[in-house]
């Protein structure tokens, strides 16, 4: 089935200026659509997997208080603020609606971008596939039902 409505929250609503509306007499609001957080998030959190990755992180059985480092979540974190800010800042300053992941996606990739250089990891970054993982577990089994059929059986006469 398809679903034709949604009933939960997919904007966020912020004030442009305390002030209200000399003409109106309401406060101006400005809208963050539930695009501009998921999709970022979702890069977010693959960013974290990827420090998890270079961390040597163990991927089947995860302890989510064990600390390591986060290097490149980090920097797109604050990537992703400071774009925030910037598209407030410039929807203020212009008064005029922008939108958010004009100023979010480049934040956000240039910030793992630059981290990678700086890291010496462009090409680790720019490899990074979760589809590996599954790929080498299925070789795994693959190969342990090769070797299972590999063994002769052993007849008594």
């Amino acid at each position: 089935t398809v679903a034709k409505n949604l009933d939960g929250p997919i904007k966020l609503l912020f004030p442009r200026s305390l002030v209200p509306n000399e003409e109106t007499g309401k406060i101006e609001l400005s809208l963050l659509g539930l695009g501009d957080i998921v999709i970022p998030g979702f890069f977010l959190a693959l960013l974290l997997r990827f420090d998890a990755t270079n961390a040597k992180m163990p991927t089947n059985k995860v302890n989510i208080f064990e600390p390591f480092p986060k290097p490149y979540f980090y920097s797109a974190m604050i990537a992703y603020f400071l774009g925030l800010a910037t598209t407030l800042f410039v929807m203020i300053q212009f008064q005029a609606a922008q939108p958010a992941l004009l100023y979010l996606v480049p934040a956000c990739l240039g910030s793992s971008f630059l981290c990678a250089v700086m890291r010496g990891e462009v090409s680790e970054l720019l490899a990074y596939s979760e589809e590996e993982e599954e790929e080498e577990e299925k070789d795994d089994s693959q190969s342990k039902e090769d070797k299972k059929e590999e063994k002769p059986d052993k007849k008594k006469d």
